[in-house]
């Protein structure tokens, strides 16, 4: 079956990436009360989605992140209709990010063949219409070790009970204290120097929201806020080293692995929707 897998992708990237229409942006905002820009907001967190459960047939030991992030360029362009909104965003080469095991984000699609056991986070922004769609998930190159796919579990479950949390008159400090109590409770350590932001009309805006925090301090939430909340869990020490061109690569300072996923998040009346919610997450509905 790797060998069909690996056939397909060959097929596939054989032509390389499609070239991405122009396209005006909208006024930046991170807050909406506009039902039309709301539905914006859900149309681009459904696509996102869509291309992190449309790649998941391709991580397979031998597949190279460079040809992952083709099918997802071009399955965004061509199929989508929609922009991949990391291309050339402040100099960054690719159409997503693909942050294989110490990797902790902002890693470089390249011509490295993943391997049996490796852990890999692809992040997938896209535009459509002006509107932006963030999200990311880890994925297991074939069976990997039990501390690898522990800490992707309590990374994702950092995720999750924050967004339990979500709703208006919340402050963001209680989010990010909850989400560094539960990383520190597993024995494992919250990066602190990349963040959550807000997101909609424009890749990064305000509020930056910390995966750590004092309670009852920060940002409160508002109904129309649109961002996202991404937790960098580290198995071993928080500290970052930046390597790669512009030195766009953060990986663990003492080369353990790392884990992430990430969701883009409506702030309602009465709670949260998950924008970039796969199918396969039946607890939000």
């Amino acid at each position: 079956m790797s060998n069909e897998i690996l056939n397909k992708i060959e097929e596939l990237t054989r032509n390389g990436r499609s070239d991405v229409p122009s396209w005006t942006p909208k006024a930046p905002s991170t807050r909406f009360t506009d039902i039309s820009d709301i539905e914006g907001m859900r149309v681009a967190g459904k696509l996102a989605a869509d291309v992190l459960v449309m790649l998941e047939e391709f991580v397979v030991p031998g597949v190279t992140t460079e040809q992952l992030d083709i099918i997802a360029h071009n399955y965004t362009v061509d199929v989508q209709g929609a922009i991949p909104a990391p291309l050339n965003y402040h100099g960054f080469p690719k159409s997503c990010c693909t942050s294989v095991n110490d990797v902790i984000c902002h890693g470089i699609p390249n011509d490295k063949p993943l391997k049996k056991g490796d852990i890999v986070n692809i992040d997938i922004t896209i535009i459509k219409d002006g509107y932006y769609g963030d999200t990311s998930r880890m994925f297991f190159v074939g069976p990997v070790a039990p501390h690898a796919e522990r800490l992707c579990a309590v990374t994702q479950e950092c995720l999750y009970l924050a967004i339990d949390m979500v709703k208006p008159g919340v402050r963001l400090g209680d989010i990010g204290a909850a989400i560094a109590a539960h990383a520190h409770k597993n024995h494992y350590s919250v990066v602190e120097e990349y963040c959550g932001h807000g997101v909609g009309t424009t890749f990064h805006g305000e509020p930056q929201v910390a995966h750590y925090g004092k309670p009852g301090t920060g940002v409160v939430l508002e109904e129309g806020m649109t961002l996202t909340i991404e937790p960098m869990i580290n198995a071993g020490k928080k500290q970052v080293k930046h390597t790669g061109p512009d030195n766009w690569i953060a990986k663990t300072k003492d080369g353990r692995l790392s884990a992430q996923y990430e969701h883009t998040l409506l702030i309602t009346q009465t709670g949260v929707e998950v924008l970039t919610r796969r199918p396969e997450e039946t607890r939000f509905f």
